[in-house]
């Protein structure tokens, strides 16, 4: 789904509560999810166990059962909902119905095909708005617009009774409901916590618990005086018991202990607020939805900001500097977001343990400040070849003007004269020579440079600078790698160890053996077993890999590949899963951020520089992005890796269950297209970080007032195809697969799939979409660079999602959306004989999905 801006037209509440919402809540605008998931009777594989335990069978009469996995609340609390499309069709494994019928179901109107893009700046030109739905026709004042704020929303979303989760826990948690989400009670059960929710206003005596929670809810916090006088009883209790407020908690909580509150001009909403951790000076990315915040200039003495938006500077949290209290304004627990923050019901459950005050800090040795480098040695790719396009000029060039900013001297070495690097004026010296260590050896000699730069050539200048480090030659010379080490470069690059320190933080690759000779090769294959993946190590575009079904195309394979390795990877095969990527960034000081996430149209199998790719990730729910997005930056911050990196994943189309395939500890192709597709400048900033500056400091390319320190959100799709010309290569088989033979690729921008998807094909030399014919089904099952087309030609041949995804293993919600521009080009061509009865709506559909003007034209007048 192309992931959409989401606003709110009106004060939006933070979160539903437990109870009910009544109609008159804001409209929820934004991009739709495409589907909604099966109840919690039907997914309880999620995250792997069941985390609520009842003592005793049947469960205790007054236990509340477990809250559903796969909802945050009891039913839809927003009046409406608009959304740029809606998927029609739901395609994902956990589907059970459509967003649509899922709404119907719950009496709460949707509308679609609306700008929300227009709307979202209208907001930001007028602040937040009160909105309304109204059928066209229909008198502008026949209904009236209502403010929420000035409804006692928490009163109406609490639960009326207390209520009590896992009875049999440990540790006794009372949360106070003024619009509690399920996350928060499963958050503290998981950590064993008997959990008794008690309605906003109920009395709270410290004798009934052993720590204080206080929920996120909707509205302005100073209707909530009942809860703000509970609370200051509590605070002004001579033995105090630990207290841990969320969002609307937060501001409750300030309130009581004498601070002010105020409303914002539009409040923070969204999955990718940056907050710094005063103490430690971290930035996490947090999740939030909220139009109030709390006046730090208002606290009493003995209170402290805990955390700090490091773009507007709001408060994000408050903790007390002796006694056991705390809250933040963000969700660390929410379902979507990033679970970065989740920690903190850790640390709240340890302070109701020990009674005593923590901070809540994730801190980290860190990299100390090294000195700064005066002059800078980058090097360079080399000459292009088949599996690399433009994209290490894109970054060495972008390195060298964030070096330039920073009044450092930049020697280069490449000995491609058709480059932007090596252009005169921007680095102050260049080297046309071979990226070999001899050579390098000798240029280092000659300048003396402090500082070398591996990660923005590719693979030929990380082995280069593996080879250097190894020979002594770095350390002869005094030459210090900046970035991301040596060590955990050889990390990534040597598969026995990379699985060795995946297992350290218990994550899994896909089954794989490493063999440096035929024998061990085929070893590995039978224990493994057929089909495997062969590949080289250290190897870039998946140089002389390939599956083998049997031990003949192994022997075939194995034989070479080493030709151009000493060591080669047997995998076991994983074909047909999907294959997802995120571009991940992180500081000498583990600030971490996933600046894109991608994902490749072609399941595992085909290389993704063979692969059409689409950012952001179309087919995944919440649950799956954000379990990828969190052990990306595990993966990242384990391997100690500072700049930019590339981390690939299989995850099993039909499960949760992936593997990580492999981490790029350097610039690549695909960071190329996600700056490109996000505006974020990774080459630029990963040259900054590599000098030791701390990634909340550095601005916003854009908007050169915000931190570099966020995670872009698109409300667009990008699509990107590679280009072939196997046409030009006699006795090149056309076949694609595990090993790269494009030359290039093209990239497209659009508001849905369609519309970037046609965009990219135009860019292409495009055959005439013929006829289907026995050949052409072959190359469904057996992809070849022509592919696509004949994808299209099946399409408006009568073939059906469901036998074409048998064929390819394309997710189907691709294939829904190709086949949305079949049927319409069909539609298109039934008004040849009376192009003037074609309704407007028809053409401008056509546009909305991509078609231009000669494409409407020829098959209008053909």
């Amino acid at each position: 789904m192309p992931c959409g801006v989401a606003v709110g037209a009106g004060p939006v509440p933070c979160g539903p509560g437990m109870g009910s919402l009544s109609h008159g809540a804001p409209l929820a605008l934004g991009c739709s999810r495409p589907t909604v998931p099966r109840g919690d009777d039907q997914a309880r594989h999620l995250r792997g166990t069941q985390v609520f335990s009842w003592a005793g069978d049947p469960m205790p009469s007054h236990a509340h059962p477990p809250p559903p996995q796969w909802f945050e609340s009891s039913k839809i609390h927003v009046a409406a909902l608009v959304v740029g499309e809606c998927s029609e069709t739901p395609s994902h494994w956990s589907a059970s119905r459509s967003l649509d019928q899922w709404l119907k179901e719950q009496n709460i109107p949707g509308l679609e095909g609306v700008d929300t893009r227009a709307l979202t700046k209208k907001i930001r030109e007028k602040g937040t708005l009160l909105g309304k739905l109204v059928p066209d026709g229909t008198p502008e004042k026949s209904l009236a617009f209502e403010d929420p704020n000035k409804r006692h929303l928490v009163q109406e979303v609490s639960l009326k009774t207390p209520c009590v989760f896992n009875p049999g826990g440990s540790l006794r948690i009372t949360a106070v409901d003024c619009g509690l989400k399920y996350n928060q009670v499963r958050c503290l059960c998981e950590r064993g916590a008997a959990v008794t929710v008690v309605p906003w206003d109920h009395p709270l005596d410290t004798a009934d618990f052993d720590g204080l929670f206080i929920s996120n809810g909707p509205g302005d916090p100073q209707l909530c005086q009942e809860t703000v006088s509970n609370l200051r009883r509590v605070l002004d209790a001579p033995q105090p018991k630990p207290i841990f407020g969320i969002c609307l908690g937060h501001q409750l909580l300030s309130l009581a202990l004498g601070a002010r509150t105020y409303k914002m001009k539009y409040g923070n909403r969204g999955h990718n607020q940056p907050c710094l951790h005063e103490d430690t000076r971290r930035c996490f990315i947090t999740a939030q939805n909220h139009g109030f915040a709390v006046e730090v200039g208002s606290l009493p003495p003995g209170w402290a900001p805990l955390f700090t938006n490091a773009n507007d500077g709001s408060n994000e949290g408050l903790v007390h500097e002796h006694k056991p209290f705390f809250s933040i304004q963000f969700h660390p627990e929410h379902r979507a977001g990033p679970t970065d923050l989740e920690g903190l019901f850790d640390v709240f459950m340890e302070v109701v343990r020990d009674l005593q005050s923590r901070d809540g800090s994730a801190r980290t040795g860190g990299c100390g400040d090294a000195a700064r480098p005066r002059k800078v040695l980058i090097l360079g790719s080399g000459g292009l070849s088949i599996g690399q396009a433009g994209e290490f000029d894109y970054s060495g060039s972008q390195a060298i003007k964030a070096l330039k900013e920073e009044n450092i001297q930049t020697v280069l070495i490449n000995p491609n004269i058709a480059t932007v690097q090596t252009s005169k004026g921007l680095a102050d010296k260049v080297y046309f020579l071979p990226i070999t260590p001899e050579y390098v050896t000798q240029v280092i000699r000659n300048e003396r440079p402090d500082g070398v730069l591996l990660t923005f050539g590719g693979q030929t200048a990380l082995n280069c600078g593996v080879e250097l480090t190894k020979a002594g030659v770095l350390e002869r010379y005094h030459v210090r790698v900046l970035g991301t080490p040596v060590t955990s470069i050889e990390m990534t690059e040597d598969r026995k160890v990379f699985v060795e320190k995946m297992e350290e933080i218990g994550e899994h690759v896909a089954p794989s053996e490493a063999a440096a000779s035929l024998e061990q090769a085929q070893a590995a294959a039978e224990s493994l077993g057929y089909p495997v993946l062969v590949r080289s190590a250290y190897a870039l575009g998946g140089l002389g890999s390939g599956f083998a079904n049997n031990r003949e195309e192994l022997v075939a394979l194995v034989s070479q590949a080493f030709t151009h390795t000493s060591q080669v990877l047997v995998d076991k095969s994983l074909k047909g899963w999907k294959e997802i990527e995120y571009e991940v960034v992180r500081d000498a000081y583990n600030n971490c951020v996933t600046v894109c996430n991608m994902e490749n149209l072609d399941p595992l199998g085909i290389h993704t520089g063979e692969s059409i790719v689409v950012a952001p990730s179309q087919t995944l729910n919440d649950t799956e992005y954000f379990m990828l997005r969190r052990t990306a930056v595990k993966v990242v911050q384990h391997l100690g890796i500072v700049g930019e990196c590339n981390i690939q994943f299989a995850l099993n189309p039909e499960s949760e269950q992936y593997y990580i395939i492999e981490v790029n500890a350097r610039l690549s192709r695909s960071s190329a297209l996600a700056s490109k597709a996000t505006g974020y400048p990774l080459a630029y900033v990963a040259a900054k970080l590599a000098l030791g500056i701390p990634l909340p400091l550095l601005r916003n390319s854009v908007t050169n007032s915000t931190t570099a320190n966020f995670e872009p959100s698109l409300d667009y799709c990008v699509v990107k195809i590679p280009r072939w010309d196997l046409s030009k290569f006699l006795r090149v088989s056309t076949k694609i697969g595990s090993s790269m033979k494009s030359v290039g690729e093209v990239m497209a921008i659009g508001r849905n799939f369609e519309e970037a998807f046609q965009k990219a094909l135009r860019m292409l030399s495009t055959p005439h979409l013929a006829p289907l014919n026995p050949l052409a089904r072959q190359e469904l099952e057996t992809p070849t660079d022509k592919r696509i087309f004949v994808l299209a030609a099946a399409l408006r041949d009568g073939y059906s999602i469901e036998r074409l995804y048998k064929l390819t293993k394309i997710d189907r919600w691709f294939l829904h959306k190709m086949k949305n521009i079949t049927d319409h080009a069909v539609l298109l061509e039934s008004y040849r004989e009376e192009q003037s009865t074609m309704p407007p709506a028809v053409l401008k559909r056509a546009k909305q999905l991509g078609f231009s003007d000669k494409q409407v034209a020829l098959a209008v007048l053909r």
